[in-house]
């Protein structure tokens, strides 16, 4: 009987995909906190003393971007926690 590459989790295949798996999720964080900041930057400028202001100048897909960066963070969490220079 013959197993299927798929099905072995000790193949080269599922380690390069799990590689780019984690690689994808530290990618994730700075790439929406650079296109907040670009959002940021796009907007047009708004009054603050304008009635129809909010409390930050900003557009909502900047609010939106900086919220799903913060979201992603959680991979740089876990690998700034397992740095040996982390635990002083």
């Amino acid at each position: 009987m013959t197993t299927s590459s798929a099905s072995n989790t000790g193949s080269a295949g599922a380690w390069q995909a799990r590689g780019a798996a984690s690689w994808l999720a530290l990618a994730a964080s700075p790439t929406f906190a650079l296109m907040a900041w670009i959002a940021a930057n796009d907007a047009p400028p708004i009054a603050l003393c304008s009635p129809g202001s909010s409390i930050l100048p900003t557009g909502g897909m900047a609010v939106m971007y900086l919220l799903m960066s913060l979201f992603h963070l959680a991979p740089w969490l876990k690998l700034a926690s397992s740095r040996p220079w982390a635990r002083t």
